[in-house]
């Protein structure tokens, strides 16, 4: 099994479920308000822990409640948290989120400590970086620090894979150009490429688009019909598991954190790591939460 470092961002998330989304001014009662953990990079990091790849995590919290709780839940997790700063003078990142009862959501982050670590702190954990087969990022965190990060993987030969959400509309050419493995879904698609999603021509336009930035590998989803990809001259879509959602908070942590497990370093095995990833978002989608809804092997096995 792999071993994977995720560096980026750890939440204390917080949701609202609701029959359907409010309008503007609306008010209306709850059907459900809970926490759980969340953070793209956290939900990336128990995806591949439960899994069953050793996991380490580069990030922050800060010094209060909701920190600690975050601390204790990627503890038990297994994950190894040595790279996990703890700031005084931040606070730790929190979600908010509602859910309607399509499972559809509309999500609101404040990053806190997630984009207070700095470069510097990433060297002092270059060791962590090196002794991986990959690294993931997304952009929850300082985009500063998931550079230095890529630098240090690839000059180490560790795949990198990018996870560009939320998405922003110039990604610095130097991360770019240390990225191996590029995972937006079509609005993030859009967003860097400038070329609007519609079919598989689209997307294998937008991918050429990526390669041209001098990344090798480009996984598209496209929620509930699965994923596209093209790497090596070969493309194509691996379908989604048909399956009722009721939330698809974390369904694309998930399926990155899932699929880093298993993915061959020189994704000789693409299609059938894609697949394992569709399968684990599959279940994911069916429960509530973000990390409280994330699979274990045991339950793909089955």
């Amino acid at each position: 099994m792999n071993t994977v470092t995720i560096i980026g961002s750890i939440n204390l998330d917080r949701t609202i479920r609701v029959k359907q989304m409010p309008k503007p001014g609306e008010t209306m009662h709850t059907k459900e308000i809970f926490s759980a953990g969340g953070g793209k990079g956290a939900n990336q990091a128990v995806a591949a822990k439960r899994s069953e790849a050793k996991t380490n995590f580069i990030g922050a919290v800060g010094n209060d409640d909701a920190g600690r709780a975050m601390l204790e839940l990627l503890e038990h997790e297994n994950i190894d948290m040595s790279g996990i700063e703890t700031l005084d003078n931040q606070s730790t990142g929190q979600a908010y989120i509602v859910v309607d009862d399509a499972g559809e959501n509309q999500i609101m982050i404040h990053a806190g400590a997630n984009t207070a670590f700095t470069p510097e702190y990433v060297q002092s954990k270059a060791d962590l970086i090196k002794n991986s087969d990959f690294i993931i990022a997304q952009f929850e965190s300082s985009l500063d620090s998931v550079t230095e990060a890529f630098k240090i993987a690839r000059e180490a030969g560790v795949k990198t894979i990018l996870n560009p959400a939320p998405a922003v509309e110039k990604v610095p050419s130097d991360l770019l150009a240390v990225t191996d493995m590029i995972i937006p879904n079509e609005t993030e698609t859009e967003i860097l490429t400038g070329i609007e999603v519609t079919d598989e021509a689209s997307m294998k336009k937008a991918s050429k688009a990526l390669h041209d930035e001098g990344i090798e590998a480009v996984l598209i989803t496209i929620g509930s019909k699965g994923t596209f990809y093209d790497v090596n001259g070969k493309s194509g879509i691996i379908p989604a598991f048909k399956v009722k959602a009721v939330d698809t908070t974390s369904a694309g942590d998930t399926f990155i954190g899932a699929m880093s497990t298993v993915l061959n370093k020189d994704f000789s095995n693409l299609e059938d790591a894609i697949l394992y990833g569709n399968k684990a978002s599959s279940l994911t989608v069916q429960r509530f939460g973000a990390q409280p809804s994330i699979p274990y092997k045991k339950e793909l096995e089955k």
